[in-house]
């Protein structure tokens, strides 16, 4: 692991490989090492650098009124200090959200963006029933022991074919949890909506989904699509949430397809 100070946080990340920079954001109550197979997989073509967003893994908690825009500047100054030239930018679930919110305030600072299993922000993507819902379990989570609550998220983020290993690396890395830093995550993102950024987007943007994700479904992917100009989406069969780790192989396909189109 390295770290660097941004805006008077700590933050943690890995870094693989040489090439073009690839820096993965991943999703809620997870961290870098949701990523190893990305590691390990890209870092023979890209410079891969996985952070752990504040608030997770190795990183240090923001404060309890962190707002969206703070994080989103967190990571512009995190690219700043740790990519070599402008950056290709993936996102993952909530970590899409984080994306967007750096593209809304540093449309200049990255190369493209892959934006996996993504929402414009719960708010902006899904019915406000289900937006309060998410919230009101999550906020109830965090004052419960993850043995309590991670075995009910599994089957929303991987298909009854996952390996079970990898299922179960997933859930350590879920119960490793901050509850301070996911609380204060919450607050800054569980009701950001980033319809108005869709629009706004002129880089290439890869939209890259599960066929079988039950919480960012193919509807939302389409109207992602439908939103972001000239975007490309892609539908992984058979597959759910988190693709990146139930099928690597195909997943990291369609990453290097991708990047080598637009020439890395």
């Amino acid at each position: 692991m390295h770290s660097v100070e941004v805006s008077g946080l700590r933050i943690g990340y890995q870094r693989e490989g040489q090439g073009p920079p690839l820096v993965l954001l991943h999703g809620a109550y997870e961290d870098s090492r949701i990523w190893r197979q990305q590691l390990e997989g890209l870092s023979k073509e890209f410079t891969v650098i996985a952070w752990d967003a504040p608030g997770c893994g190795r990183s240090d908690d923001p404060p309890p009124d962190f707002s969206g825009r703070e994080l989103g500047d967190a990571l512009a100054g995190f690219l700043h200090e740790v990519a070599p030239r402008k950056p290709h930018v993936l996102g993952l679930s909530w970590g899409s959200g984080v994306a967007l919110e750096l593209y809304r305030s540093h449309p200049n600072m990255v190369a493209s963006l892959l934006l996996v299993s993504a929402y414009a922000g719960w708010a902006g993507s899904l019915p406000p029933e289900e937006v309060e819902r998410r919230y009101a379990q999550i906020q109830a989570e965090l004052d419960q022991a993850p043995e309590q609550f991670i075995p009910a998220w599994l089957p929303t983020l991987f298909t009854a074919r996952a390996d079970p290993a990898i299922v179960e690396e997933a859930s350590a890395i879920m119960a490793d949890f901050h509850p301070a830093g996911m609380r204060a995550l919450l607050n800054a993102s569980g009701h950001a909506d980033y319809r108005d950024v869709l629009p706004t987007i002129s880089v290439p943007t890869l939209l890259l989904y599960g066929e079988e994700d039950v919480r960012s479904p193919l509807a939302v992917a389409e109207e992602m699509h439908r939103q972001i100009p000239g975007s490309k989406l892609v539908v992984i069969p058979d597959v759910g949430h988190l693709a990146a780790a139930e099928t690597p192989e195909a997943f990291n396909t369609e990453v290097r397809r991708f990047l080598h189109s637009i020439g890395d």
